[in-house]
């Protein structure tokens, strides 16, 4: 072939690509929303298994009735009046337990509670019915599914091995419709539990990003019962994961159906384009996604590019302009919008926590954010001190927060979304004194706090907000990388679309997301939990 008709050749093959291009309207680096699986809830096998439940005590069951004797579509709540009546029955402990459109599982026996109630205790003692956890410290059903936290405090569980660690042990429990798609080296691992495969066949144990896991399948749904501990050697003020083990396993062989009602089926929720404003930004401007500075990040391994928008949030700080970058390495800037932009990713930069979306295993859960220094001419203005910049809810939601912890977690639970956003370094004594506590509604834009550093003492952290994104996946929570969630965001905020400048991210922060085989023996070391 003659030089001339490889050059038409190949002028032909890249209006070809550019064609193809053009049509499918996306570029390589549009921003995109996720892709979410819903799941399809066994209702006949719910039914079945509460009637079991029900008749193992049956000085209560006549007051369940479990056919309805009219014909009515599956989603009608007539077609299930036994879990109209449980929802009915357990509403006063578990607010809004029929909005779940998956079985709701709990440590909580109805049967027992209801028979002791029918033998002359008006309110008998929860806890005596809950496998010795105390009332529920969170508890919250929504569209996409539920979300409860129990404690079991020291000294309490008939049979359980005594302990190092001191305080009440939080246990969390997730069943969701929606579960989130994701690119995950570590999705679907784990070991099988024998003394739970009769109650749970295919339950897999497995210690992830700082929380044993145990996940299963009930009925056609995903359900995660995790808590947080270290992979080390038991401590007063550490919970080892080993010594967590068996309070996770008696919470799970306690879980019984406990409400929820069917709904219409869900569809899967397919990736599209995010929306962003239209107009340009005079001065916004941010690098690539995955883009880190270099020799930042564990191992070398680099950032990790993701170009998703995991929902449509308002920016975190009530005011612009504001500054998105590394807490721990390079320089810091000053000097009004010049000091602020360019933006640049610290998702898996170093650190000891454990991230299964960062190529070595562990590194920077989220993105550390900076309200803009204070101008030449401020004069000692108080009114531009970070500590004065005001943190905001990024959207309706419902906070996850126990007294005197250092985060708050906004858990969002739509008929499109299961997400949770995290706060940190905000005061905590701040924050008991506003209320900003477990199951609390905030609506987008109100004030949670404001901007501090870590534990609010004057040798901790600079002033920053640390903000992390949680999806629901078959593994529990999984932090992604919320800077393109941010990027966007701020968009709308400035009403003004950004600029990426600098060159694509490196092969490795794209595509290398592989983890060595230590990473599961990775724990956070001491003096390393300051700054996240």
């Amino acid at each position: 072939m003659g030089i001339r008709a490889v050059s038409l050749l190949s002028c032909w093959l890249a209006a070809f690509c550019l064609l193809c291009v053009g049509t499918s309207g996306v570029s390589a680096t549009e921003f995109r929303t996720p892709s979410i699986t819903a799941a399809r809830v066994e209702w006949r096998a719910v039914l079945d298994q509460l009637r079991s439940e029900i008749n193992s005590r049956p000085g209560i069951a006549p007051r369940f009735t479990f056919a309805s004797r009219q014909r009515v579509p599956a989603g009608d709540p007539r077609a299930t009046p036994a879990l109209v009546q449980l929802n009915a029955i357990n509403s006063s402990l578990f607010a809004g337990i029929g909005r779940s459109p998956v079985p709701v599982l709990l440590p909580f026996d109805t049967s027992a509670y209801l028979e002791a109630q029918a033998g002359g205790t008006p309110t008998p003692a929860v806890s005596r019915y809950q496998a010795d956890f105390r009332p529920a410290d969170f508890f919250h059903a929504g569209p996409s599914g539920y979300d409860a936290v129990f404690s079991l405090d020291p000294g309490a569980g008939a049979g359980l091995p005594s302990r190092i660690f001191a305080r009440p042990v939080e246990v969390q429990i997730t069943g969701s419709i929606l579960t989130y798609d994701l690119a995950d080296p570590l999705g679907g691992r784990g070991a099988p539990v024998k003394a739970l495969a009769a109650q749970f066949p295919d339950i897999r144990r497995f210690i992830r990003e700082g929380y044993v896991r145990y996940a299963f399948t009930r009925f056609g749904v995903p359900y995660v019962v995790s808590i947080q501990c270290l992979d080390s050697a038991p401590r007063p003020r550490r919970l080892a994961c080993r010594e967590a083990y068996p309070i996770a396993e008696r919470f799970l062989k306690a879980l019984r159906i406990a409400g929820g009602q069917p709904a219409r089926p869900r569809r899967d929720i397919a990736s599209g384009v995010a929306e962003r404003p239209v107009s340009r930004s005079p001065d916004f401007s941010y690098r690539p996604s995955g883009d880190i500075i270099a020799n930042s990040s564990a191992r070398n391994r680099g950032g990790r590019a993701d170009l998703i928008t995991y929902s449509q949030i308002r920016f975190p700080l009530q005011k612009a302009p504001a500054l998105v970058s590394s807490q721990q390495f390079g320089k810091r800037r000053s000097g009004g919008h010049q000091g602020v932009y360019p933006w640049r990713d610290s998702f898996c930069e170093a650190r000891s926590f454990q991230v299964g979306q960062c190529a070595a295993g562990f590194g920077h859960q989220g993105q550390d954010i900076r309200p803009a220094p204070c101008p030449p001419n401020s004069n000692g203005d108080s009114a531009c001190h970070p500590r004065r910049q005001a943190v905001v809810a990024v959207r309706d939601g419902i906070l996850i927060r126990s007294l005197k912890q250092q985060a708050a977690t906004l858990q969002i639970n739509t008929h499109n979304e299961h997400i949770r956003f995290r706060y940190m370094h905000m005061n905590p004594s701040a924050m008991d004194a506003d209320g900003i506590l477990n199951g609390r509604r905030v609506a987008e834009g109100e004030k949670i706090g404001v901007v501090s550093n870590y534990l609010d003492f004057p040798n901790g952290t600079s002033y920053h907000l640390h903000f992390d994104v949680q999806v629901f996946t078959r593994d529990g929570w999984i932090w992604v990388n919320p800077y393109t969630t941010l990027i966007a965001s701020y968009e709308r905020l400035i009403r003004g679309r950004g600029r990426e400048i600098g060159t694509d991210p490196p092969v490795a922060a794209a595509v290398a997301h592989v983890l060595p085989e230590d990473v599961s023996r990775h724990s956070v070391r001491r003096g390393e939990r300051r700054e996240n």
